[in-house]
Order: structure tokens, then C-alpha cells, then sequence
């Protein structure tokens, strides 16, 4: 789908029929998707974009008819679908993304939050309240996290209450040299400003980055291996 058709004057209007069908509120059609449920109300009215990825996922959880959501033509629900395999799917739409790309290479966006589609959705209840699920690359952060190890991240926007000594994943802007990394936060003197410090003794030297540089920041709540996905 592009993404000039999911700007359409009654696409928005449409999700808002599918939710009304099913009978759910916004926060049980929209939930399983996205943390920002909140916006959904006003993609709903048409007074807010829907990006490309939500729009992905809401229609994949919920097996909409692509064609139908653009032009308003045939079922609502894609019929091709069997029962078992809705089953399946609403119980991975409950699920967290896993996205096989390395840090330095992924895209942030603003709503949608990652830019690039995931390779598939992991159900594990555990970390089922994250963002996304990472594979670690480098040796930076050993023994913490091993490369070929995958993290869980959940999104973080208060940056002043951090948990001093806990790893982040932590997005910054053009003045911080764009640095994508994993990094444990710690406290600097000055209040504006946090160290980034690698777990391997080998990784020697912190890295000192004002908290106005920071686009993005991700608390990484655990980790498991390639085996356990």
C-alpha cells in the first residue's frame, strides 16, 4: 500500500467503521499496535496522519480488506483468512516486533516510531510491554549482552528519571553525531548532560552527551537468544 493511499479522505473514517464492527474500544483496537493510543482518536476524525507501519499493523491484527480501506469497494474483512489463522494472528498482534537490522542502521520516526517493517512479531509475555525486540551486535556491552543476542527495548520519555546503571538504547540528533548505541546511563555533575559508559573493561572511555541531543531513549528490559524467538 502506498503511502499516498492511506492519506485518503475516508481511509481514517474506514478504521473507525472496522473498530465500531467489531465492537471495541479504542484502546482494544488500537492497543495491541501502538503505546500512542491517545492520537488514534484523531486519526480517526482525519486531523492527524497515520504513518505507514501503524497502518501495516492495524491492518494485519485486525485482517482488513487492504482494498476496501482505500477505496471503500468489496468486504470489510479479508475473507481469505481462515478462523485458526485469525486466532493466530490476534494473539501475534499482541505481540512485540523483532527487527533484524543493526542500531547504526535503523530509522526512527516520530508516531510509528521505527521506520522499517519488522521481520515478524515475538509473543513473549515477559517483555510483551516493550517497543521492539534488537539484535546486539559488537562487543561493546559484554559480557551484559553478547553479540547475536536480541534486547528488549521499551521507549522511554521522561529523560530525567533514569535508572543509574541500567543499559539504554540511545538515539541522538546531528549535534551528537547521530550515535545510535547501547550504552549503561549514568549520572554527570551537571543535570543536562549523561554518561554513556560500555559494560566491557576492554571499551575503555565514557561518553558525555547532553540530554537535549537525545531523540530517542530506550530502557533495554532484558534479553534473549536467536533460540528462545
Amino acid at each position: 500500500m502506498k503511502q499516498t493511499d492511506i492519506q485518503g479522505d475516508n481511509f481514517s473514517s474506514r478504521l473507525k467503521e472496522v473498530r465500531v464492527a467489531k465492537g471495541m474500544t479504542l484502546e482494544q483496537f488500537y492497543g495491541p499496535v501502538t503505546e500512542h493510543v491517545s492520537n488514534c482518536s484523531a486519526i480517526e476524525n482525519g486531523k492527524r496522519k497515520i504513518g505507514k507501519r501503524l497502518s501495516k499493523d492495524i491492518i494485519g491484527c485486525h485482517h482488513i480488506n487492504e482494498s476496501w480501506l482505500v477505496t471503500g469497494e468489496g468486504e470489510m474483512f479479508d475473507k481469505a483468512t481462515s478462523s485458526s489463522a485469525v486466532a493466530i494472528s490476534e494473539q501475534d498482534c499482541q505481540s512485540v516486533p523483532f527487527f533484524n537490522v543493526n542500531l547504526s542502521e535503523m530509522h526512527f520516526g516520530g508516531q510509528d516510531l521505527f521506520m522499517e517493517s519488522p521481520e515478524y512479531y515475538v509473543n513473549f509475555r515477559p517483555f510483551n510491554d516493550c517497543d521492539a525486540y534488537l539484535p546486539i551486535y559488537g562487543d561493546s556491552m559484554y559480557p551484559k549482552y553478547a553479540s547475536g543476542e536480541i534486547i528488549a527495548i521499551r521507549e522511554i520519555r521522561n529523560f530525567d528519571i533514569i535508572q543509574w546503571g541500567e543499559a539504554y538504547l540511545v538515539v541522538a540528533d546531528e549535534r551528537a553525531n547521530s550515535i545510535v548505541t547501547v550504552k549503561l546511563l549514568f549520572e554527570h555533575p551537571d543535570e543536562g548532560k549523561l554518561i554513556l559508559r560500555s559494560s566491557n573493561p576492554n571499551f575503555k572511555g565514557d561518553t558525555v552527551i547532553g540530554k537535549e541531543f537525545i531523540k530517542k531513549l530506550f530502557i533495554v528490559k532484558g534479553k534473549v537468544t536467536r533460540n528462545q524467538l
